[in-house]
């Protein structure tokens, strides 16, 4: 079975969000384009669909129109490494796009990611319930996550 391709809608900017996407992770690429065939109107020989892999999953972003757009009902995840892979991706993500809270971010195309820190699902998920509470307290006054500040928060007493 192949797995699972999450297809992401799009108005008309499939193509220029692939690339930009896939500017973003390593092992991620364009692996396809397809157009509107002749006698689509307006679209014909525009770009239909993109496939493309970001770190090795598989995504389609589709020229769909206008008729959906995304909400936060969805969003994908991106588990940092480094504080500096964070913030780098934070700042790449919302370059014409907008924070949220909690380490949630639309970007420019009105997708919706979370960007987190390393240790962060330990942290509130700790046995000491005072300190997952502490350090989820402390994310709720966030926009991007700085775990080292999470941190801090859940070892006060």
């Amino acid at each position: 079975m192949e797995p699972i391709t999450p297809c992401l809608w799009f108005d008309t900017a499939a193509e220029e969000a692939a690339e930009f996407y896939v500017s973003l992770l390593p092992d991620s690429k364009i692996t396809a384009v397809s157009r509107y065939p002749d006698g689509s109107g307006d679209r014909s020989g525009t770009v239909l669909t993109v496939a493309f892999e970001l770190n090795g999953q598989p995504f389609t972003a589709l020229n769909g129109g206008p008729e959906f757009t995304f909400n936060e009902a969805i969003s994908f995840q991106i588990h940092c490494d480094t504080t500096e892979q964070l913030d780098d991706l934070w700042t790449r993500l919302t370059e014409g796009g907008e924070e949220s809270q909690c380490g949630w971010l639309k970007d420019r195309y009105g997708l919706s990611w979370q960007v987190i820190p390393a240790g962060f699902e330990q942290l509130l998920s700790d046995p000491d319930p005072g300190r997952s509470q502490r350090a989820m307290q402390a994310m709720m006054s966030m926009r991007k996550l700085d775990i080292d500040a999470m941190r801090a928060a859940a070892d006060s007493a």
